[in-house]
């Protein structure tokens, strides 16, 4: 038998040696040579007599709209309040928030969250045993458009009929899709630009900025985990494991703000469970890491949120806080697929000639109506609407645990 010598590599042909120096440049924009965004001068209230109400629709409906958009008074407006909102919560804790007494208005939000919180018990999930969409949120989801406009009149005394339609699109925009059944940070959106009109017509008030990200948008988002939880809404989008998160953005925005200049709670501080335990009711960036983690059937965050897991080894709070700022701009505000579903009336506007029909703009609609007729549902701009629909993580948790029988953690997978 004749054996067959494994050949060696020489020096000279063998394996290339790595030079720094040749090393590939990332094709991510925001790179860390660019420098976050900074915060614009929130402009105070217009007068009341100058804005024209109207419901609000989508105006972005060609790239030439979106540039319009990038270049108009309301794109610096939706910065303004983003950010103006993350930095007046620096070095503010939830728990500090929640232990001073909160205005008037604020209670007034929170009695509109507990009301359509109430709405739930009406409407009990199927048993469906599926991951996916449970179909009696689409119930759920008309009590709530249904309820919305006396909500406004009843809790928050607006009794101009044009200015309650106007408002109630975002409200009944922030809590999924009753067609798709998902959920997704697009919807979160629409609840701060729901704020975003309180503020417009005098309600919120500049004191009220930190209870607006750290008492008003947590009480949002655990109304939100309990929907998630009991009808099962699926990711609006496909890529959100890829992302930070399948639902949630600002937490993240808001939540690094919190954390700049901490002086022992560090980005890799995520990985640390006693240490989400102990602060993460104080921190929503913490918080938002916790809940993720819980709801996955896999623990551990390189596993379920790659993205989570690769911002842990940042410097500081500051550069999270920047890459966060630069992410809603470029990733959120900058893309077209994003901001077509974006909603302007009176007082968010668009510019007057937005949304004017070209040539290209009749034709890609066309396409859109047909696929409409032919598959039944409007395209997905990630190229893969046809494919495989993406179940909710927090429904196969759930379904987990009942086939467990036990409401408690699940028991991590060993991958390594």
């Amino acid at each position: 038998m004749t054996s067959h010598a494994i050949p060696r590599l020489s020096a000279s042909t063998g394996i290339p040696k790595l030079i720094p120096g040749l090393r590939r440049k990332s094709a991510n924009p925001s790179g860390p040579s660019e420098t976050a965004p900074e915060t614009p001068t929130l402009p105070s209230p217009p007068t009341l007599e100058a804005i024209h109400f109207i419901p609000p629709v989508k105006r972005i409906l060609s790239p030439a709209d979106h540039q319009k958009f990038l270049a108009s008074s309301t794109y610096i407006l939706l910065q303004a309040w983003i950010f103006t909102l993350a930095d007046s919560v620096r070095g503010q804790t939830i728990t500090s928030i929640d232990s001073h007494p909160l205005s008037a208005t604020i209670l007034r939000v929170d009695s509109v969250l507990d009301e359509l919180d109430s709405l739930l018990a009406q409407y009990p999930p199927l048993d469906t045993g599926s991951r996916f969409g449970n179909p009696i949120f689409r119930s759920l989801h008309k009590a709530i458009v249904s309820d919305v406009e006396q909500i406004h009149k009843k809790i928050l005394g607006i009794d101009d009929e044009q200015v309650v339609q106007e408002i109630s699109v975002y409200l009944n925009n922030s809590f999924g899709s009753e067609e798709r059944l998902d959920y997704g940070s697009g919807h979160e959106l629409n609840f701060m630009m729901w704020l975003l009109c309180l503020y417009q017509l005098g309600q919120i008030q500049r004191p009220d900025f930190p209870a607006v990200a750290l008492h008003t948008f947590p009480r949002y988002l655990g109304l939100m985990r309990k929907i998630q939880t009991t009808y099962y809404l699926e990711p609006a989008g496909s890529h959100g494991v890829w992302g930070l998160d399948d639902y949630q953005f600002l937490p993240f925005l808001f939540g690094a703000s919190q954390l700049v200049g901490h002086p022992y709670i560090t980005p890799k501080s995520i990985h640390n469970n006693v240490v989400l335990d102990e602060e993460g009711d104080k921190y929503l960036y913490l918080n938002q890491v916790r809940w993720v983690d819980s709801v996955k059937t896999v623990k551990g965050l390189r596993w379920h949120s790659p993205m989570l897991d690769d911002i842990s080894g940042a410097k500081s709070w500051q550069k999270v806080d920047d890459g966060m700022r630069k992410m809603f701009v470029k990733e959120v505000l900058s893309k077209l697929p994003i901001m077509q579903h974006f909603l302007f009336g009176g007082l968010i506007p668009g510019t007057e000639d937005m949304g004017q029909l070209d040539p290209e703009t009749i034709r890609l609609q066309t396409e859109r109506m047909q696929h409409v007729k032919e598959r039944g549902h409007e395209p997905d701009y990630w190229g893969d609407c046809c494919g495989i629909k993406v179940p909710s993580t927090v429904a196969a948790g759930e379904e987990m645990r009942k086939r467990m029988g036990t409401s408690g953690a699940l028991r991590p997978i060993p991958f390594d």
